[in-house]
């Protein structure tokens, strides 16, 4: 941390001791990415780790803790409403056998009807009681199912943006994965940077800052297919997980997206004035055949990194790598 200038918070202090312990790996995949590209630990990227990594898990140990409890409870309901059940099936039993010993004892059979009814009333009654108790525990189930997706749809997504995060991103990379192998279909993504991003934290607030994510997020989701996932990979970093298209088709949408950013403008809440204008850099790469998810990102991120260091506010594709180290 005293290395790469990581303020010695809690919450940092969290994070760095969960690379030391490589979990989960993605946390040091993705510190290990920054170092290696020499890039600084800023608030907004510190922020991000600690949301993505560590604050998620916490407030899904949270979730789960709630369900667990919630889960005893109602076992320990349908238990008591299963004894009952039980103990009201015996009683009723041994009430129609009692009847049934009357009639061989030649008792006048106007009372053992009369006796008859009263026990199959009584048995209705003890029936809808238990059917009211069991719908009642089906409605404590339905909301504990309810409450289990929605925690699962915060739990994968920021709440900055309302994109998914990096929870979600993950699982959707995997399926892509498996799915283009599987097909034979390509897939790429795309790594954007929001430039100079510390500049409107600095000069604006990070409440301006959060707002220019938000247009970032618009934009996304405004140029992207239905079957497209954008993400917040971290701070202000954005992923493109785009299936079904190669390089050619990626870096198309790239530049599509990165022109309806520099049109865009920003009004600051507060005073009314406008901001400066936003660019984005963005490297794209297209999946090879078996390789690693962690080896798309990398390769993804040294096309980003060298959008930057060529002067911002363009895309490069993987194909560019070669020539640029050149």
């Amino acid at each position: 941390m005293a290395e790469q200038r990581v303020p010695l918070t809690p919450n940092n202090f969290h994070v760095w001791f969960n690379y030391w312990l490589a979990e989960p790996p993605a946390l040091k995949r993705a510190i290990d990415i920054v170092i290696g590209n020499k890039r600084k630990f800023d608030a907004a990227t510190n922020h991000g780790l600690y949301a993505n990594y560590i604050g998620s898990k916490a407030a899904d140990e949270t979730v789960a803790y709630d369900v667990s409890q919630q889960l005893h409870s109602l076992m320990g309901s349908a238990k008591q409403f299963l004894s009952t059940a039980i103990a009201d099936n015996r009683s009723q039993m041994a009430a129609i056998n009692d009847v049934a010993q009357q009639g061989d004892a030649d008792v006048d059979p106007k009372v053992l009807v009369r006796s008859l009814m009263d026990e199959l009333a009584k048995a209705t009654a003890r029936a809808t009681r238990l059917e009211a108790d069991f719908m009642e525990k089906q409605r404590e189930l339905d909301t504990i199912r309810d409450s289990l997706a929605k925690s699962e749809e915060r739990a994968k997504t920021d709440t900055l943006t309302g994109l998914p995060n990096r929870r979600a991103l993950d699982e959707f990379l995997r399926k892509t994965q498996i799915a283009a192998m599987e097909w034979g279909e390509p897939f790429s993504i795309l790594l954007i940077d929001i430039d100079h991003f510390k500049r409107f934290n600095d000069e604006f607030g990070h409440s301006t800052g959060d707002q220019v994510l938000r247009l970032m997020a618009k934009v996304l989701r405004e140029r992207l297919r239905d079957v497209d996932l954008p993400a917040r990979y971290g701070g202000e970093e954005l992923m493109v997980v785009l299936p079904g298209a190669n390089l050619a088709a990626a870096s198309a949408v790239a530049e599509r997206i990165r022109r309806s950013v520099c049109e865009g403008h920003i009004i600051r809440r507060s005073t009314g004035e406008p901001l400066p204008g936003i660019a984005v850099s963005i490297g794209v790469a297209q999946f090879r055949d078996g390789e690693p998810i962690a080896e798309l990102i990398e390769r993804c991120d040294r096309a980003l990194y060298v959008a930057k260091k060529g002067g911002r506010n363009r895309v490069i594709a993987e194909t560019e790598l070669e020539a640029a180290a050149s």
